[in-house]
């Protein structure tokens, strides 16, 4: 039988449609060209690779777009009538549990499945997306150690778990040895836009706006091209780092050029280009009619959206854009999501509901109902998606709310908190100096 180059098993396939899927992995391992596209033509040359359905379905079902988790739900109900091995059986009950969204549970059934295959990369990625998904530091960094004593540098792929590993790491804060794992990956594989991302995450959370600029530049040729899936992130980070040195006009012109540049409707890119735009708007840029576009394109995303997260973003625009009544559709749709069984029933009811009420509230101007709205959520925001530095629009935003509400010593003991973790950056330094006015 035919293997991947892991050398994990691929039933159904043979050479053509295993060199397809090969391909694939790879183009998703460093978040370039289309592996959606290579996986279609590893079917297409062997309808019945179950493996390459499998990695189909994992894609479009992390993409928490409506659309493409419905297109995902229905290759799982095909391949509920295949015969599979075990490792495809244990990977189609972990993409049944994501599909129902039952995060947590799916990533648990592959923290088993890394145990028992610790050379399945595919297995390996979906479930550290899972675990950022999740916003689960410490599975971040630990499903990465409990395999990586199975891999030797021989292995296809083992700069690819050093670059998961980096940003667990990050994340959990332990950060010098982060900022060494993530240079030791790009420097195997200097495409790994994850492993690039990773150090660029350390940079952003210690503060070191110039040397995240640095980063970023000296390897543009990198992480810069239009195949690249990872590109508008990592303009994102560079955008922070422009913030962090007073530098609003250079993000401003790289949103225009390279976040909004194609108008992507790409939930991930669309997220990004709210976080950004809020930021920018909170420190006084001129965002004109930006907004517009932004909540335009948000709408095709909110009709049966299963991620929290998302529609907390989607509300950053609809209050941005003035659009009351998509706000008021977005909030129903989070009350209508509390109410199911699954675990994002959870993150609509403790995150979503009350988040999206407190940047509303900021939108009215009502400073005080935001920030009492906003400061129980920094205490558990670390329950749903996305990394430190995504959720730090919750502080900012809870700070600048009390500074505008009058709300002196919640505003400066906010300011002083912030400082005391990255006291070099010109955003921290102005809103505490706006605090003690």
């Amino acid at each position: 039988m035919l293997t991947d180059r892991q050398g994990n098993a691929l039933q159904g396939a043979n050479a053509q449609s295993a060199d397809f899927y090969s391909q694939a992995l790879e183009a998703f391992n460093v978040y370039r060209n289309d592996p959606v596209a290579l996986i279609d033509q590893a079917i297409a040359h062997s309808p019945d690779f179950a493996m390459a359905r499998i990695f189909k379905a994992y894609v479009l079902g992390l993409a928490t777009e409506p659309q493409a988790n419905e297109e995902a739900r229905e290759i799982v109900s095909s391949l509920a009538v295949q015969r599979l091995t075990e490792r495809e059986a244990s990977h189609l009950s972990a993409l049944r549990l994501l599909l129902e969204g039952h995060w947590t549970k799916a990533a648990i059934v592959l923290d088993w499945h890394n145990m028992e295959y610790p050379h399945d990369l595919l297995a390996i990625q979906t479930g550290h997306l899972m675990d950022f998904y999740r916003a689960n530091a410490q599975n971040l960094r630990d499903r990465l150690g409990r395999v990586l004593s199975k891999w030797t540098t021989d292995i296809p792929g083992y700069s690819i778990l050093l670059g998961m590993h980096a940003f667990g790491l990050e994340e959990t804060g332990n950060y010098g040895r982060a900022e060494e794992t993530g240079r030791r990956a790009v420097d195997m594989e200097p495409l790994d836009c994850w492993a690039h991302h990773a150090v660029a995450h350390v940079m952003e959370m210690q503060g070191r706006a110039e040397d995240g600029i640095g980063w970023m530049i000296t390897r543009y040729p990198h992480w810069s091209g239009d195949d690249n899936f990872f590109k508008v992130h990592n303009v994102w980070h560079q955008c922070l780092f422009y913030m962090d040195i007073g530098q609003t006009g250079k993000a401003l012109a790289l949103y225009d050029r390279s976040i909004r540049g194609t108008r992507s409707t790409v939930a991930l890119d669309l997220v990004d280009a709210s976080a950004l735009l809020w930021r920018l708007d909170l420190a006084g840029a001129e965002v004109g009619d930006r907004w517009e576009e932004l909540a335009t394109c948000w709408d095709a995303h909110m009709e049966g959206s299963q991620y929290p997260f998302n529609d907390w973003h989607a509300v950053m625009a609809y209050v941005g854009a003035d659009r009351q009544g998509s706000l008021v559709r977005t909030m129903n749709s989070l009350q209508a999501l509390a109410k199911s069984e699954s675990e994002v029933a959870g993150w609509a009811r403790n995150l979503g509901i009350p988040l999206a009420k407190g940047f509303a509230a900021f939108g009215r101007g009502q400073y005080r109902e935001a920030a009492e709205a906003l400061y129980p959520t920094m205490f558990i925001s670390n329950r749903f998606g996305g990394s430190h530095a995504q959720r730090d629009i919750i502080s900012v935003t809870l700070t600048e709310a009390a500074i505008r509400g009058g709300m002196g010593s919640l505003a400066e003991a906010m300011a002083s908190s912030r400082i005391d973790t990255r006291p070099r950056g010109a955003i921290n330094q102005g809103l505490l100096s706006r605090s003690k006015v």
